[in-house]
């Protein structure tokens, strides 16, 4: 099964990804919606709230599983995307686009480098 990896995307291990603007939007990768199966809940930080890189920040609920979501990055919550909470389904059906989860605004643009490349990234699903 091949899975939508946009090139202007960093990724964790752990299947989130990020963009590299400011503000920096994180999400879940399509594997990992796949993987997770119907979203049914979303728990997100609040705007203001500081995340840290490789620390959970959030949980995705799905009829399958109950997953934490890990940070790519650290820095300050500016945005959470507030329409999940009324259908977090958004998740499956566009997770690159308006099913992003938060807004961050980044505390180390260095933590970037240290994040997996679309092309590494799609060697880690395949």
């Amino acid at each position: 099964m091949s899975f939508d990896v946009p090139d202007d995307l960093r990724f964790q291990e752990s299947h989130e990804w990020t963009t590299t603007d400011e503000p920096t939007r994180i999400g879940i990768s399509d594997f990992a919606q796949d993987e997770l199966g119907d979203v049914v809940f979303v728990e997100l930080p609040d705007e203001g709230d500081e995340i840290e890189a490789g620390e959970a920040f959030g949980v995705v609920e799905s009829i399958k599983a109950v997953s934490d979501i890990y940070a790519p990055i650290s820095g300050e919550v500016v945005a959470v995307n507030e329409a999940l909470f009324d259908r977090p389904e958004l998740v499956n059906e566009d997770p690159y686009g308006d099913g992003w989860l938060i807004e961050v605004s980044p505390a180390d643009e260095a933590e970037f480098d240290e994040l997996l490349d679309a092309d590494e990234y799609s060697e880690q699903i395949e």
